[in-house]
């Protein structure tokens, strides 16, 4: 049995707790996720059954085109504005969280790079991680 990932927002008001181990972990460089963050990629866990992640508090979320084409939808905390969770219209029983929502953000451990193809020179990251040029599929 895995150790409950648990997370939340800056202030407390909203909290997440899954007892499933992530599917699939990466950075993600699409220009979406180099906005979002304010840097030059996004770091994510995505879990499956996200009917199973128990979520405590209220999120604000908006909806994007993602650079596949699929509609994403966002999730932040509307006191202290963390951004927490992403869902995917193409896969609505998966949900990605931002790797530094977790309490335990060490239990990281990114396998991909993702959306090469939009990454910026400055933004360096491990060499030895697989790197797709867009999204790969199974």
């Amino acid at each position: 049995m895995t150790q409950p990932y648990t997370g939340g927002c800056a202030c407390g008001a909203i909290r997440y707790s899954t007892p499933h181990a992530p599917i699939f972990q990466n950075h993600c460089q699409c220009s979406d996720c180099r906005r979002r963050s304010g840097t030059g990629h996004g770091s994510y866990l995505t879990f499956p059954a996200r009917a199973e992640m128990a979520i405590t508090g209220e999120a604000t979320e908006w909806e994007i085109a993602a650079d596949s084409g699929q509609q994403k939808s966002h999730a932040f905390c509307p006191v202290c504005g963390t951004p927490l969770f992403v869902r995917f219209s193409g896969m609505p029983e998966l949900i990605a969280v931002h790797a530094g929502s977790l309490d335990e953000p060490e239990r990281f451990a990114p396998q991909v790079l993702t959306y090469r193809v939009r990454g910026l020179a400055w933004d360096a990251l491990d060499p030895a991680l697989q790197a797709f040029e867009r999204m790969p599929t199974a």
